[in-house]
């Protein structure tokens, strides 16, 4: 089976981004053929800073493979490596009705978060179809927030195979409803854009002075409190096991003990955590010729699937 992923170099990984997409994606090796992709043709419909969107990439492919993506055992390459896929969107875009792309709902929610209409925005679900079809992908995880996406590939992959004859497998969308919602330092869900997170491999004085940052309420230091209602407890849930857990929750309930000292904890814990993933980060960071090596064996491997699927698609329409 093989299952396919991939993520936007729009900006510094966060926690959320670790909790919610990288830790499922880097577990996708344990259960099947996983291809994860890091997505800078889609980052062009927000990121026009070429530097940046360098470095971006970059970082995208360092934290992943910090964060224990195995290059034995999972296909990590650079979107942009493998230009099968944009030719394939341009034949996937010439049997996708305008109205399946009105009816997506994420092109009008960027427009209402203040976004610029672009063409690249109204048919980022077409360029998706391509990402998942060009491998022939059996499965894509995703959020629930994605899921239209998958069922928008489905339905161009349909209009294609009935236009031009059976030439795509339709992928199955698996929804990931164990996945971790990370709030941020405000309460919201931890977002980049909203400036609440909290950077997964940022610097130490300034992580901390963001956790010291998160919102809280007005209990007195001495009273008992709820840890289940609690910003500060739920992250630092994600990184304490079922023992730790359970200790500073007593410490919550017992009273005397502030916001303060929990947030402190979370900070320890956090930190520590982290620590063997920023030790590997710099490794690699100090070899680029080996993960460079990585990124393009990866494409390599995608640009042999993807080229003969291109390849029968092209025969298909004439081409």
């Amino acid at each position: 089976m093989r299952i396919l992923s991939g993520i936007q170099p729009s900006g510094k990984l966060h926690i959320g981004n670790y909790f919610g997409m990288m830790q499922p994606a880097i577990a996708l090796q344990e259960q099947g053929e996983a291809f994860l992709f890091i997505a800078n043709y889609h980052a062009l419909t927000t990121v026009w800073d070429a530097p940046r969107l360098r470095r971006a990439t970059w970082d995208v492919a360092l934290d992943f493979l910090a964060c224990g993506l195995d290059p034995e055992r999972a296909v990590l390459y650079r979107q942009s490596d493998v230009p099968e896929v944009t030719e394939l969107t341009w034949l996937l875009s010439v049997v996708t009705p305008m109205g399946l792309l009105e009816r997506c709902h994420s092109y009008k929610d960027k427009l209402a978060r203040g976004l610029s209409a672009n063409h690249g925005l109204f048919a980022y679900p077409v360029l998706m179809a391509a990402d998942i079809l060009a491998c022939r992908s059996n499965l894509v995880p995703v959020g629930r927030d994605q899921k239209q996406h998958v069922e928008v590939t489905r339905d161009i992959a349909a209009k294609f195979n009935n236009t031009f004859g059976e030439i795509f497998t339709l992928p199955d969308v698996s929804i990931m409803e164990s996945v971790a919602v990370v709030p941020g330092i405000d309460g919201q869900k931890m977002s980049k854009s909203y400036d609440n997170h909290l950077e997964l491999f940022g610097d130490e004085k300034e992580t901390r002075a963001r956790v010291m940052r998160i919102v809280t309420d007005s209990t007195p230091l001495e009273a008992p409190k709820d840890p289940g209602g609690c910003t500060v407890f739920a992250l630092y849930r994600l990184f304490a096991d079922e023992a730790e857990q359970a200790e500073l929750a007593a410490r919550y309930r017992a009273g005397g003990f502030g916001y303060g000292a929990a947030k402190q904890a979370l900070f320890e814990r956090m930190w520590a955590y982290l620590e063997p993933f920023r030790q590997r980060r710099r490794e690699l960071e100090a070899d680029p010729d080996y993960v460079e090596s990585i990124l393009r064996r990866g494409a390599a491997r995608a640009r042999a699937v993807a080229a003969e699927t291109l390849a029968a698609a092209r025969e298909a329409v004439g081409l």
